[in-house]
């Protein structure tokens, strides 16, 4: 496959957050916060399972169904846990909690990328049947992991955080103007980070790069993913004294320099420059999204529909810069996560501001 074909497995992963993220919402906003989680975790877990299947009869669609799926899960269990961290404790705290929060799923990307380069890129597979099989007991791990969590979740006393009412507005929460841009952010950012994510293999395999094979590449991804989890642990503290916005804004724009090094240079100083981003892309999601949520009282399952949905960005983003890798080069491409990042830096700076007019 080529860059373009391969992003499609991004597309369909993060193509289900666009599907299901306004049905997620609703489901939330009807059972509520806890048994939102308890349904994501269980979906989530179904769609492991599918991929002993698509293992079974060598299946590409089948393994982007298993994807979808999984993602699903994902989406609602995202709706539900997000807003229940930012509304549980003082709406000033709301960022850093979701950062310590969202530190702790940073800590799966890292991992992810040594255990996958271990089951899978440092095995010589003699033919695709084993290669494909190789994936099948993790992923039955991960479902059986998934099933538990659920459970203790289902009978765990958890504090019930009612939704408080507020005042009407003209088209629910996409009637404000700080949410939607927020969502803006959320496509631009998670488009960036999967994008540089996804490439980081194939980057650092380029001669005037690293020249590394895949298994050596694999290993060093989790610099990047590393970063982010770091970074969440160190915002988490820092946002307690600095203002949410501040830091977003940092953050943007070291991540713009760091983009604009690693297209404009080579060998070490490119490799590190680009994987440095992760540290710098740490905090953004949680910050974006608790600038978003905030105040939306009974909108709030609506918001972090909204919001969720908007990691579609992650679907987007990576193929179109799949096209530019083909045409004209990875490294030249990047251009892309540049934009996106000035994109963040002004919402940090403004865009979190802007307010609406009371509808009724």
């Amino acid at each position: 496959m080529n860059y373009t074909q391969s992003m499609l497995i991004q597309f369909m992963f993060f193509g289900a957050y666009f599907i299901m993220s306004m049905p997620a919402g609703a489901i939330v906003s009807k059972i509520g916060f806890k048994r939102g989680i308890v349904v994501g975790l269980t979906v989530t877990g179904i769609g492991a399972l599918f991929f002993y299947p698509a293992a079974v009869f060598i299946s590409y669609p089948v393994f982007l169904f298993a994807f979808f799926v999984l993602a699903s899960g994902i989406t609602i269990l995202q709706v539900a846990a997000n807003p229940f961290v930012t509304i549980l404790g003082s709406p000033e705290g709301a960022a850093s909690r979701l950062n310590l929060t969202q530190a702790f799923n940073s800590l799966g990307t890292t991992i992810a990328p040594l255990f996958g380069t271990y089951m899978i890129l440092d095995n010589d597979f003699q033919t695709i049947a084993d290669e494909a099989q190789s994936v099948q007991g993790p992923y039955i791990g991960i479902a059986l992991t998934l099933f538990l969590i659920a459970v203790v979740f289902a009978y765990a006393k958890l504090p019930k955080i009612q939704e408080k009412a507020g005042v009407v507005l003209a088209g629910g929460a996409w009637g404000v103007p700080y949410l939607v841009l927020g969502a803006v952010g959320i496509f631009v950012y998670v488009g960036a980070e999967v994008s540089i994510g996804s490439f980081l293999v194939n980057y650092l395999g380029l001669e005037n790069i690293a020249n590394m094979p895949e298994s050596s590449a694999g290993n060093y991804v989790a610099f990047y993913w590393g970063g982010a989890m770091v970074g969440r642990f160190l915002g988490s503290a820092v946002q307690q004294k600095v203002a949410p916005n501040k830091v977003l804004v940092f953050n943007a724009l070291f991540a713009i320099a760091l983009v604009l090094i690693t297209m404009l240079t080579t060998g070490h100083v490119a490799m590190w420059s680009v994987l440095l981003i992760g540290l710098f892309n740490s905090i953004m999601f949680p910050t974006i999204f608790s600038l978003a949520i905030r105040n939306l009282g009974n909108y709030t399952a609506q918001g972090s529909g909204i919001l969720i949905m908007a990691i579609v960005g992650g679907a987007i983003l990576p193929v179109l810069m799949g096209y530019f890798a083909d045409t004209i080069g990875i490294q030249k491409a990047f251009f892309m996560a540049a934009i996106c990042y000035a994109y963040i830096a002004w919402y940090g700076w403004k865009g979190y501001s802007i307010v609406t007019k009371k509808a009724a």
